[in-house]
This record gives C-alpha cells, sequence and structure tokens, in this order.
C-alpha cells in the first residue's frame, strides 16, 4: 500500500485463523533470530510473496512455512504475537523505538 515492502496483497474468500508457535528467523526490532513465541492470524487476505528475503517467522502450526518481513526498521507480520508470554519482546520493541 505504501510501497515499504515489495510484495502485493489482496481479498481472499478463506479465513485464516488459529494459534501459532513461531520462532524469530532474522533479528527485528521485536526479536532476534531463534526467538520462540506464541501468537495467532486472522485474517481474509494473501500477500504475495508471503515472505521476504529475510522472513520474520518460522511457523509451525497447522503447517510448517515462513511468513513476513524483516526490512530494516520494518516488521511486517500476519503474526499477533502474545506479548504477556514474551514480555521480553515488548520490552526489546520499546528499547528499538527510543534508541
Amino acid at each position: 500500500m505504501c510501497g515499504v515492502l515489495d510484495a502485493e496483497a489482496r481479498m481472499s474468500e478463506r479465513l485464516t485463523l488459529g494459534y501459532r508457535e513461531a520462532v524469530a528467523v532474522s533479528d527485528s526490532v521485536l526479536a532476534a533470530a531463534g526467538t520462540r513465541t506464541r501468537g495467532h492470524e486472522f485474517h481474509r487476505t494473501v500477500v504475495e510473496p508471503g515472505a521476504g528475503p529475510a522472513p520474520a517467522w518460522g511457523l509451525h502450526a497447522p503447517e510448517r512455512r515462513v511468513e513476513g518481513f524483516v526490512q530494516g526498521n520494518v516488521h511486517a507480520s500476519y503474526l499477533h504475537t502474545h506479548w504477556a508470554a514474551r514480555p521480553d519482546v515488548a520490552r526489546r520493541f520499546v528499547d528499538r523505538c527510543t534508541a
């Protein structure tokens, strides 16, 4: 929409809904690579490609796939993270914003 990421989004017929276990694939403002977290997806859109050269997350349910984009200070993803499960992720984000 803003031209920040090399991707296009479109509406789809399918609702994507569910809880996810994820691991950060790339270092980002949210998480260092290797950080494990939980979250959920809830959307009726599809982004193509579904992941950038530096994906945000590796998801483990219901299927294994990479998802999202990490580019500079941008972390774009369908995963709604559960910060109560990982308060260090929230702290990292605030620290990166104030730096």
